[in-house]
C-alpha cells in the first residue's frame, strides 16, 4: 500500500537554538501516545548533534533538517551525514541519514529526503544508507518487526510507516539486523557452565577475567583496541577512534558493572571481551519529558540502584581475529550471562546481530535465545 500524501511540506536547514530545541523536541510530540516508546535524555541527544561536544565531528559532518506544514508546526526530520571514517575505509561514495521521524504522511518524508540527498550530492556522494544516529557504533537501524515491544538501552524504536515511506521513495534494505532475547528461565544454566568447562579445558591457557574498574581508561582502551580488530571485516563496520571510544567509555561508565565487563586472556593477553548493560530502558520509560531535573535523576537512581531492573542487554563483544573460530566468543556469552543471572538480570536482549553473522545466531539460538527485533539498514543511488 503506497502512503498517502497530504501536506504541503517546508523544508529547512537547522540553523538556530530554536530550531535546534524543536529538533529535538518532535519525537517527544510524535510518540506522545505510543506505550513502547522510550523518551531519550534531551541532553544526550543535544550532545550527539552539537560539533563541539560530539567526536565524530572530527572526522564527519551532518546537516539537519526539519519539515514544517504551512501553519509553522513540525512534522519531521532528519539529519543528512558524512561519514569520514566510512568513507576513509571503503571509499564508496555512501553518505547517511540519521535522525530521521516523520507523521504518516509520505510527502514528509519525500521532501526531507529530497534535502538530505541534495545536501549529501554536494559533499560529492552518490548513494544515501540509515538510519544512522549519526554512525554504525551509535543508535543504528529501522524497527521493522517487533513494535509491540519496547527496545533494550540504545536500540530505536519507530512507528510502523516508517518502511512503507522507504520503499516509497526507491530505498532497498541492505542489511539485516536481529535482536535476540533469553530469559533466565528458558536456559540450561548447568549446560552453560559445563559448556565453558569444557572449552577451558580444551584451551588451558585461555582465562577469563572481569573489569577492574580502577584501571578503567586502560581498561577502555583494551576494549577499543580488540572491537577494532573484531569487527573490522563485519559489514559496514567502522573503526572508532581514540576520542570517540574514550565518550562511549566515559558515558557507559556510569552504568558499567564491573563484574559484567569481561576478559578473555591468553597467557594474559586480552583476546576477547563481553559486556552486559543494565537495561536502563526501564527506568528511562519513566522521564516522561527527557529531563533529568528537576526530579528525573532521583527516579533514575533509585531505578537503577534498587534491584527492580531484571532486563539487560549484550551491546559489545568481540574476539581477535587472531583467535576467532575458537569458540571463544561461546566462552564470553556463557560466563557473562550467567554472572547477569546471577546479579538478578534474568532477561538479555542480544543486539544487534547482523543478518550474515551465522556463527553468532547459532551460539545465541543453541543456548535458548530467540529472535525478539527485526531491524534494517536500507540505501538509495543519489
Amino acid at each position: 500500500m503506497i502512503p498517502a500524501e497530504r501536506t504541503d511540506v517546508t523544508v529547512s536547514p537547522v540553523r538556530t537554538r530554536r530550531d535546534r530545541k524543536a529538533f529535538i523536541q518532535f519525537p517527544f510530540d510524535l510518540y506522545a501516545d505510543s506505550p513502547y516508546w522510550v523518551p531519550p535524555l534531551r541532553m544526550d541527544v543535544a550532545k550527539l548533534i552539537n560539533p563541539r561536544k560530539n567526536a565524530f565531528f572530527e572526522h564527519g559532518d551532518m546537516q539537519l533538517f526539519l519539515a514544517r506544514n504551512p501553519q509553522g508546526r513540525v512534522v519531521g526530520r532528519i539529519a543528512a551525514i558524512r561519514n569520514g571514517m566510512h568513507l576513509e575505509k571503503y571509499d564508496d561514495g555512501v553518505g547517511f541519514f540519521g535522525f530521521w521521524e516523520t507523521i504518516d504522511d509520505l510527502s514528509v518524508s519525500r521532501a526531507l529526503f529530497n534535502a538530505a540527498a541534495g545536501w549529501l550530492q554536494e559533499q560529492g556522494l552518490r548513494a544515501m544508507r540509515g538510519p544512522t544516529n549519526p554512525s554504525m557504533n551509535d543508535v543504528a537501524g529501522l524497527l521493522v518487526n517487533g513494535y509491540d515491544r519496547q527496545p533494550a538501552i540504545l536500540m530505536p524504536y519507530n512507528h510502523p510507516w516508517f518502511v512503507s515511506h522507504l520503499t516509497s521513495l526507491g530505498f532497498e534494505r541492505v542489511m539485516t539486523m536481529w535482536a535476540y532475547w533469553v530469559h533466565a528461565k528458558y536456559i540450561n544454566q548447568e549446560k552453560l557452565i559445563r559448556g565453558s568447562a569444557l572449552l577451558k579445558r580444551r584451551y588451558p591457557d585461555i582465562t577469563i577475567r572481569t573489569m577492574d574498574k580502577k584501571r578503567f581508561n586502560e581498561e577502555a582502551r583494551l576494549l577499543m583496541d580488540i572491537y577494532n580488530d573484531a569487527w573490522s571485516n563485519n559489514w559496514g563496520h567502522v573503526p572508532m577512534t581514540e576520542r570517540e571510544f574514550g565518550q562511549l567509555a566515559s558515558e557507559m561508565k556510569q552504568i558499567i558493572d564491573e563484574r559484567l565487563v569481561i576478559f578473555a586472556e591468553e597467557n594474559g593477553h586480552a583476546i576477547g571481551f563481553a559486556v552486559l548493560l543494565p537495561d536502563l530502558n526501564h527506568a528511562f520509560k519513566t522521564l516522561k519529558n527527557g529531563r533529568l531535573l528537576p526530579t528525573g535523576i532521583f527516579k533514575l537512581l533509585f531505578l537503577a540502584t534498587s534491584g527492580v531492573i531484571q532486563e539487560s542487554r549484550l551491546p559489545l563483544m568481540g574476539v581477535r581475529k587472531s583467535h576467532q573460530g575458537r569458540a571463544i566468543d561461546t566462552m564470553l556469552v556463557n560466563e557473562v550471562v550467567i554472572n547477569g543471572i546471577g546479579m538478578g538480570y534474568l532477561a538479555a536482549d542480544m543486539s544487534w546481530i547482523l543478518d550474515n553473522n551465522y556463527p553468532m545466531r547459532n551460539m545465541l539460538e543453541n543456548m535458548g535465545s530467540v529472535k525478539d527485533k527485526e531491524y534494517g539498514l536500507y540505501e538509495k543511488a543519489l
